[in-house]
């Protein structure tokens, strides 16, 4: 596998040509304006049919897809989460977990052709339709071109499915502190009130409203840990029961801290 950088893009050689694999780096290619800007950019620039979205601070997949026997216009890569450490802190393990529940949750949906999530950080696309979905992707705010992507796509009708095989995995850290740790979840939830895809808010709306549910009546947790841990190992056979367990108790508090956080700051981010 070849990489080879110029100007911004990066192009993954003797695979194959028809793929532009894109990293957008705020403050080298955004002009000042942000993510979105940056990959509108470097899409912009690009030649090929196809563009895989990546972040900069990614380990990349083994393989590539063979986009054009695939045929889709947004094809959802997975993620997996891993510790740099070989004994994982307590708050690592936790993402770790959370990590694997929602990259099933978000393999499981698109295959049941209700996407709910996506992340830029493994993502291909075709290029054309990238361009036409820009104005719809919130340029004003800085973040969630992913999430506003994949609502344009659905909102057009365009072909989405989601490859789940391990050698298309990209690995992404975990935060490694409490700090970092909220500031990331409160900039996820910062986006929310701009969500307008039914399957997106009916998921976000059963999330939230089952965990209030559970601060009310904490034997709520015997009904949701089977159904969590089963989304977590399908993904991540690592991951025990008990820090499954302490997730669950951490979940509610930790997203109403997030949800405030992220709604009170969502101008900033």
């Amino acid at each position: 596998m070849c990489w080879v950088q110029r100007r911004g893009i990066i192009r993954m050689k003797e695979i194959q040509e028809h793929i532009t694999i894109v990293v957008p780096q705020r403050g080298i290619n955004d002009e000042g304006k942000g993510k979105k800007h940056a990959l509108y950019l470097l899409i912009s620039k690009a030649q090929t049919e196809y563009i895989w979205m990546m972040d900069d601070d990614i380990i990349p997949p083994q393989k590539t897809p063979d986009c054009q026997s695939i045929d889709a216009d947004l094809i959802i890569l997975p993620l997996r989460m891993e510790s740099k450490n070989s004994k994982p802190s307590l708050l690592e393990r936790l993402q770790i977990a959370e990590y694997a529940a929602i990259q099933q949750l978000t393999i499981e949906s698109a295959q049941r052709g209700k996407a709910v999530m996506c992340s830029g950080a493994n993502l291909i696309v075709r290029r054309d339709r990238w361009l036409e979905s820009y104005p719809d992707l919130h340029p004003e705010i800085p973040s969630g071109d992913d999430m506003f992507l994949l609502e344009s796509f659905k909102r057009r009708g365009l072909k989405i499915i989601a490859l789940d095989n391990p050698q298309y995995d990209a690995i992404v850290r975990p935060q490694t502190s409490w700090r970092a740790f909220f500031r990331q979840r409160m900039r996820w939830a910062g986006k929310a009130p701009k969500y307008t895809d039914k399957d997106i808010i009916k998921c976000g709306a059963t999330t939230v409203g089952l965990n209030i549910l559970q601060l009310l009546c904490p034997l709520i947790i015997l009904f949701k840990l089977p159904f969590e841990y089963r989304l977590i190992k399908k993904r991540d056979q690592s991951v025990s029961l008990f820090i499954a367990f302490i997730l669950e108790l951490f979940y509610p508090i930790y997203l109403i801290i997030s949800l405030i956080g992220g709604l009170i700051r969502r101008n900033r981010w």
